[in-house]
Formats: structure tokens, C-alpha cells, sequence
């Protein structure tokens, strides 16, 4: 055989083309296994090589062909299914991939390395085979104990199997093994507020503040919202992070191509979500797809998520004139998809929560990109080119602490449904748990916003209303618990605690007749918890701070007409809620404002709210269509 050079068999080409892999002469190697199979179509050696060097050169169909080849080829070569089932997992098919880890585990039992076991449990995790996952990682721990990502991703394990407790002590011993891996300290501290246990909350908090401002490894975005940072920090581990996690996954790309300048006509927005199903996003955005305007928008889903085959399911892919389900797809494809729909603007509902995928995130998929809704703060990096916020949760001063640039809208961010169920029947209190009177407090946000000093506040309140009770959402594990033994550290006697557990959205938003006042959490406040209570007629105590997300509530309550309700301290909130509770003419007026405020309220005016968005969208795309870079801005209101 003969390539640019000559060689005796096969083999000796092999070798050579091994040897260029392992000096990153990529291209090269690739062509060396090319010419091997043109005269061996059966040679599985070259077939693996030419995937592994198409996976390094970024071309991942490419490699994933030649991957099969090998496997068809040579079905023992665990290796080839190692790195296959890498490639499909990078794809969203994690079923596929665990599926050929778990195969390549089979074929080398006695590896030494514990590796292959614990992506084996990250993958069935994924692949929602949580048992399998677990017993799996079980093993890995077993096989490796000094492993830290063993232990890492049992916490992961342990946590999606609704086990907070057990899963912060994996993500601790994960971090005292690898004090390096600080995103372990993230995951223990999300864990142990899960389940409302703050044994030892303020060393988390420091040590996670000490991450952020050193700058020595990553914190997890999502849980800077949730401890006492400011805005500066905030952008500071978004930052860290972006460029330590998400940018890597941005492979070499062409140009994105131009969508077809629509000057006064149509532009077409595509939403990204994994949310499209039974979720908080959806409840806030279904309508807000509904209203848009098709004489000046045309709306593409694309959506990774589940197919939940819910009411709601289907009520969103009615909604938008196109609905692409891009679960598999990576992100090249989901960029082909968007450039064939000719789509002008994208915008990420996700940002850093659950299920989002980096590799979207990571690159450049449309003209224009915008992050909305989903997360309360920055991402952090360059590739989005707008943040849509309000005079409140975005004032213009706070542009330093973003990458993006700032879209202030005039009333409020947060779109909300007029369509959420208003009129199901009320429950009584016995049903729910609650006293035959007494004044009722609710407190329904996730129990992962509840702080020490919160709950502590929390209890100086109950104790200063005598008959009050504070009804709360149940927290996961032993959560309940862990709530009464500090209540009665306190001095509160812990059956004044009552927890709702969870109910369908029309079940879960009669229970708010019942309550008298919603104790808003802080620092991350309510964000749709707080537009339920207000359209149901509940008034809502809260403190507004100095970030996006400790700003939101402070926000709605002004765009639903009750800015009197919106405090600047733990003093004044404590204060304020107490005074109400001994009240009621107060608080009745406030209700009469919140009923009248669905049919007036800015925060529940949907259609006012599309047109603004529509203004905005427009003004981003006039930019990039003048060759302009993005800039702030604020939408003036209709």
C-alpha cells in the first residue's frame, strides 16, 4: 500500500499514524487511517484511530461513523464503546450511551481503573435508571474509596433519588478528598439546604465566598444567588465558570449564518428550553408564545427536555408555528436547524439551572442571542449579547456586573399567564394540615432558599403572633424535621410548622386562599411563587437587596400595584409583617387591590407585556442589522 510515504503492510501504517496522533498532527493521522481503509475496509485498528482523530478535530458525525464501524468490526473492543458512548452522551442520548458504557464495563471487568464505573452511574442516571445508577456508583466507591468524582457523582446519585441528606455527605467527602474540585462544596451546600440542615452552613458560606474572591476553582453560579454575595461577586464566579466549564465546549465554528434581514417585516425568534412540559417556566411563558404577534414575529420552540405528554405539553407546541424536540441533537445540528428556520434572534430560557445544556450555551447558534427568565443574574461569558431585565431587577448601574448588555423592559421582566387556574376549589384547613383559626403565614418558596437567619426571622414573627402558624413547602429527606428541631431551638413549638407537600398547579394555587400573608424568601426571592400569590389575591412581605435575584419580588409587587410591601431590611420586613398580621382592614384592602389588579396590574397585562418584548427584540435586531454591537437599553412603555 502507499500513502505520501511508503509503507511495507498495514500495520506499519498504523503505527505511523499512531505516532502522528500522539504528536496532535491530527489531520494528518487522519489521513494515514483513510488511505489504510481504502485498501482494508475491515481494518477496525484504522477505523478506531480515524474516530478518535475526527472526535479531536471536532467532527463529531464523522467520529461517531467510525466508531460504529469498530464496534460492528471488532464487537470486544471496549475502548470503541468507551468513546462512542462519550460521543452519545454529548448528544443528549443517554440511554444509548449508558447502555455501551455498561458494555465496555462488561468487556473489561478487571480494569484497574475505576473510571469507566462511574461514568457508567452518571450515565443510567441520566438516562433515568436511577437504581442501576446508584449500584453502580456503589461499586465505584467500593473498587475506589480515595476516588472524589466516585463520591461526586454518587451525591448526584443521591440527590435525583430525592436522598438530600445522604448526597451532602458524598459531595463533603467528595470535597475534603479534592479540595481542587470546589464545585463539590456547591453541591453539599445546595444538598444540606435541600433538606433545611444548617449544621454547618456558615463555614460552607465562607469557604465558598473564599472561592469566589480568590478566584482558586469554580462556584456553582446557581448557588452564589442563594448566599449573601453581591452583584460584583456574582459576575465574578459566573465568570470563573463560563471559562472553566462552558467555553471549552465551544469547538471551532464558520461564521453563523445571516438570517435573511427582514428590515420592517417578520422577525423569527427561536426559544430554547428544556422547560417545555409541567414546569415554573412554562406556567409564567405559555401565554406570552400565544400572543405573539405574527404579523411581526414568527416563534420556534426548540426544546431538549422531556415530552411529559401533559396538558401543558400540548398547549406549548400549539403555541409556536414551529416546535423542534432536539433531544440527540448536538449543537451543530440544533445550529442547522436554526439557520434552515432562518431564525434572527435565539433565546435561552435556561441560563445556569437544571438540565442545561453547556454545549448550547457554548456557542454562537443564531445573529442574535438573549438569555431570559430562567436564571437571575449573568452568565458570564460573551456569547449572549442581551439580558432582558427591568428598572428593578437590572437597573442601568448594575451593567459592570454583566457580560451581557442590559434590555430594560418598563413594568416588569417576568411574563406571566392570565390562563393559570384561579377558581379551583378551596380546600379547608383541616385538609391541609392547618389550625380551625389563628393567623396563617405561607411561605411556599423551595426550601433551598431558606436560610438560618431567615427561618430565624421567620420564628421572631410567629413568636410575637400568638396562634399564628407558618405553613411552608415540604422540604425533601428529612427536611420537615430538621425545620422543627430549630424551631424549637428557637422557643417555637414545632407544630406550628405546617408543610404542604407538592399538588398539581391547580390544587397548589387554591391552597393560597387559605393564607393570610406570604414571608417571601431572601436572598434568592420569589420569582413564580410570587406571581402565584399575587394572583390569587395574597399579599407578599419582602426584602430587596442588591442582585437580580434578591430584587425580583421587590419587582413584582410594584408592577402588581403593592410596592408598600417591599422592605429594605430584616428590621423593617419583621417589622412590617407582624404590623400586618395584627391588620386586617390593612391587609383586606390589599387583597381588594390584588383582585382588582388581574384585569389592570402591569404584572398580569400579557399583552403589554409581548408588545414591550416585541419592542425590544426589534431594537436588537436594528442593531446587528447596522453592523452595531449590542448596547443597553431601555424600552420606553406603550
Amino acid at each position: 500500500m502507499s500513502t505520501a510515504r511508503h509503507f511495507a503492510s498495514p500495520a506499519e501504517a498504523l503505527g505511523y499514524a499512531l505516532t502522528l496522533h500522539q504528536n496532535g498532527r491530527h489531520a494528518e493521522c487522519g489521513a494515514v487511517c483513510r488511505a489504510i481503509l481504502a485498501v482494508q475496509p475491515d481494518h477496525h485498528g484504522a477505523s478506531f484511530l480515524l474516530g478518535v482523530t475526527a472526535f479531536a478535530l471536532g467532527r463529531a458525525e464523522e467520529s461517531q461513523r467510525c466508531l460504529a464501524l469498530t464496534i460492528a468490526l471488532k464487537p470486544d473492543l471496549a475502548d470503541a464503546c468507551l468513546n462512542l458512548a462519550l460521543l452519545r452522551r454529548r448528544r443528549g442520548r443517554p440511554a444509548e450511551a449508558a447502555a455501551l458504557q455498561a458494555r465496555a464495563v462488561r468487556l473489561a471487568p478487571g480494569q484497574a481503573d475505576a473510571g469507566p464505573v462511574i461514568a457508567l452511574g452518571a450515565m443510567l442516571r441520566e438516562a433515568g435508571r436511577p437504581t442501576a445508577s446508584r449500584a453502580a456508583l456503589r461499586r465505584a466507591v467500593a473498587q475506589a474509596p480515595d476516588d472524589a468524582e466516585a463520591w461526586r457523582e454518587s451525591g448526584h446519585a443521591l440527590r435525583d433519588a430525592g436522598e438530600p441528606g445522604a448526597a451532602a455527605t458524598a459531595y463533603g467527602r467528595a470535597y475534603r478528598l479534592d479540595p481542587g474540585r470546589t464545585e463539590s462544596l456547591g453541591d453539599q451546600l445546595h444538598a444540606a439546604l435541600s433538606h433545611c440542615d444548617w449544621a454547618g452552613y456558615d463555614d460552607l458560606c465562607r469557604e465558598m465566598l473564599a472561592v469566589i474572591d480568590s478566584g482558586r476553582g469554580i462556584a456553582l453560579p446557581l448557588l452564589t444567588l442563594m448566599i449573601d454575595t453581591g452583584p460584583a461577586q456574582q459576575d465574578r464566579a459566573a465568570r470563573h465558570f463560563h471559562r472553566a466549564v462552558v467555553q471549552p465546549l465551544a469547538l471551532p465554528q464558520a461564521a453563523v449564518p445571516a438570517a435573511p434581514p427582514p428590515g420592517g417585516g417578520k422577525l423569527t425568534v427561536a426559544y430554547l428550553s428544556a422547560d417545555f412540559h409541567e414546569h415554573a417556566t412554562a406556567y409564567l411563558a405559555a401565554e406570552l408564545f400565544e400572543l405573539h404577534d405574527r404579523n411581526r414575529v414568527r416563534v420556534v420552540a426548540c426544546s431538549y427536555g422531556p415530552d411529559d405528554g401533559s396538558p401543558m405539553r400540548r398547549r406549548l407546541k400549539a403555541a409556536f408555528d414551529a416546535f423542534h424536540d432536539i433531544r440527540g441533537c448536538d449543537a451543530d445540528a440544533v445550529r442547522a436547524r436554526l439557520a434552515a428556520e432562518g431564525v434572527h434572534i435565539l433565546v435561552d430560557l435556561k441560563g445556569y439551572t437544571q438540565h442545561v445544556r453547556f454545549d448550547l450555551l457554548a456557542r454562537r447558534l443564531a445573529p442574535v442571542q438573549v438569555a431570559y427568565l430562567g436564571y437571575p443574574g449573568t452568565l458570564g461569558g460573551d456569547v449572549m449579547d442581551y439580558v432582558i431585565g427591568d428598572r428593578f431587577v437590572t437597573p442601568p448601574e448594575h451593567q459592570p456586573h454583566y457580560r451581557e448588555r442590559l434590555a430594560i423592559l418598563p413594568d416588569s421582566y417576568q411574563v406571566n399567564d392570565r390562563r393559570r387556574p384561579l377558581d379551583a376549589p378551596v380546600p379547608d384547613r383541616a385538609a391541609c394540615g392547618l389550625p380551625p383559626d389563628g393567623f396563617v403565614f405561607c411561605a411556599f418558596n423551595a426550601p433551598f432558599k431558606i436560610t438560618p437567619s431567615l427561618f430565624g426571622l421567620w420564628m421572631r414573627v410567629l413568636a410575637r403572633v400568638p396562634g399564628s402558624v407558618l405553613w411552608l413547602q415540604q422540604p425533601g429527606g428529612d427536611g420537615a424535621d430538621n425545620l422543627r428541631r430549630q424551631a424549637a431551638r428557637r422557643g417555637v413549638d414545632p407544630g406550628r410548622l405546617v408543610f404542604a407537600p407538592h399538588r398539581p398547579q391547580a390544587g397548589h394555587l387554591a391552597r393560597y386562599r387559605l393564607a393570610d400573608l406570604f414571608l417571601d424568601s431572601f436572598p434568592y426571592t420569589g420569582h413564580t411563587t410570587v406571581s402565584d400569590a399575587l394572583w390569587m389575591g395574597l399579599p407578599v412581605v419582602t426584602r430587596m437587596g442588591d442582585t437580580f435575584a434578591s430584587r425580583v419580588a421587590a419587582g413584582l409587587l410594584n408592577a402588581a400595584g403593592l410596592p408598600e410591601t417591599v422592605t429594605a431590611s430584616f428590621d423593617g420586613y419583621e417589622t412590617l409583617a407582624v404590623r400586618l398580621a395584627g391588620d386586617p382592614a390593612t391587609l383586606a384592602g390589599y387583597r381588594r387591590r390584588l383582585d382588582a389588579g388581574r384585569a389592570t396590574a402591569p404584572l398580569f397585562d400579557s399583552p403589554r407585556f409581548t408588545r414591550h418584548l416585541e419592542s425590544a427584540y426589534r431594537t436588537m435586531w436594528d442593531r446587528h442589522a447596522a453592523g452595531l454591537p449590542p448596547e443597553s437599553f431601555t424600552v420606553p412603555p406603550l
